[in-house]
């Protein structure tokens, strides 16, 4: 077992996961069971808007209601994913709605839709773990403290069942010995450990404390702290020397593999005719905003202030007199969501006086992401 650079910016030695390999294809959908978790890491990137509140996204996606999750199954379709990773906050809170939504992912995509699970220790128990198990879970990846071992025993319970069993950590500079630590106790009784690059976040949750401890970022344009690198490597090669199979994941292969990937099967599925697809995974069109609701400030909160009746109403006036101003009527899309119309970046730019008259038009560059997320708006 060699340590080896792989061909998506990581290294491993042995076998990468079968979640990871679903995951560089960007087919594994991140499935955010709630953010309730009783344990309070002072790395985790979790932001404030998820971390401590029950709620769920499927991918980009927040479901409406966690009892009736269709945004979930509309999600993997358009992703066209064969799989799904589970995370939180701590998924353990809500093993029931995991099951359910494992039962459910089963059923409809069938056994071979891989599906795994991340959690810390704290709610560990054989119950538990065999409610998981029967519902189908396929891997489960533990997230033992690494400051304090007290729970690290909760570990063997996982090798009662026929499912894959892991390890997954950040490789936290200065903590070279836990991590030490953590590959002596588990060679042998896991079948693989993922060390992740650590990586900075803008969350404000409490508990996050990176910052204030002195963490840096590599460089100006990465998230990734300054020595994550290094120590993951080095990390890999004990686990090596251990006979443990073991992964290296930068943030470079979450940013440029896996996200990308996963963007861009997602752009195949919801692109419009006239949209442009690029070869990072976003759309580029042309869109007319509703006057006070462009991007800007606090965008969001605006369009949320007017009722979507409303908007369905404004933004069908507006399209009805583009129409009229000949504009073809196929060619314009209302996204209510937004409050806006989608149109061809040829008519934006085309008609942009006319557009004005009536709205606010722009050139944009965004995510084909349940949220849009832009990346470039030129106003014209």
């Amino acid at each position: 077992m060699q340590v080896l650079k792989t061909g998506f910016h990581s290294w491993c030695a042995g076998q990468l996961a079968e979640g990871c390999k679903r995951c560089v294809q960007g087919r594994k959908l991140v499935l955010f069971i709630t953010g309730l978790c009783g344990q309070r890491c002072f790395y985790c990137p979790v932001g404030e808007k998820k971390f401590g509140h029950d709620t769920v996204y499927a991918n980009e996606w927040k479901l409406g209601h966690a009892d009736d999750p269709k945004e979930l199954l509309e999600e993997a379709r358009l992703t066209e994913a064969t799989g799904a990773g589970i995370t939180g906050g701590d998924p353990l809170v809500k093993v029931e709605r995991c099951c359910e939504y494992i039962r459910l992912l089963k059923r409809e995509f069938g056994k071979d839709f891989h599906i795994h699970l991340y959690t810390p220790l704290r709610l560990v128990t054989e119950e538990r773990l065999k409610a998981l198990h029967d519902a189908g879970l396929d891997e489960i990846r533990f997230h033992p403290d690494l400051d304090d071992r007290t729970l690290w025993p909760r570990l063997d319970l996982a090798k009662r069942f026929d499912w894959t069993v892991g390890v997954e950590i950040p490789a936290v500079p200065g903590y070279a010995r836990q991590i030490k630590e953590v590959i002596d106790f588990i060679a042998g009784k896991v079948s693989f450990i993922n060390l992740n690059e650590l990586e900075l976040s803008d969350t404000a949750a409490d508990h996050y404390k990176l910052d204030e401890m002195g963490f840096e970022p590599k460089d100006s344009a990465s998230y990734g702290v300054k020595g994550s690198d290094v120590l993951g490597r080095r990390m890999l090669a004990y686990a090596q020397k251990k006979g443990l199979p073991a992964h290296f994941c930068t943030a470079k292969l979450k940013d440029l593999v896996q996200v990308k990937n996963r963007l861009k099967l997602r752009a195949e599925s919801t692109a419009l005719p006239f949209d442009v697809k690029t070869d990072e995974g976003t759309l580029l069109r042309g869109c007319v905003y509703l006057r006070g609701l462009e991007p800007g400030a606090r965008t969001k909160e605006r369009v949320a202030m007017v009722p979507e009746a409303e908007r369905i109403r404004f933004l069908s006036e507006l399209k009805a007199r583009l129409a009229d101003a000949g504009v073809p009527e196929e060619k314009i899309i209302i996204d209510v969501a937004h409050a806006r119309l989608i149109i061809p970046r040829s008519v934006a730019q085309r008609e942009r006086k006319l557009l004005r008259s009536h709205g606010v038009p722009a050139l944009v560059e965004e995510y084909p992401t349940a949220d849009a997320l832009q990346v470039d708006v030129e106003f014209v």
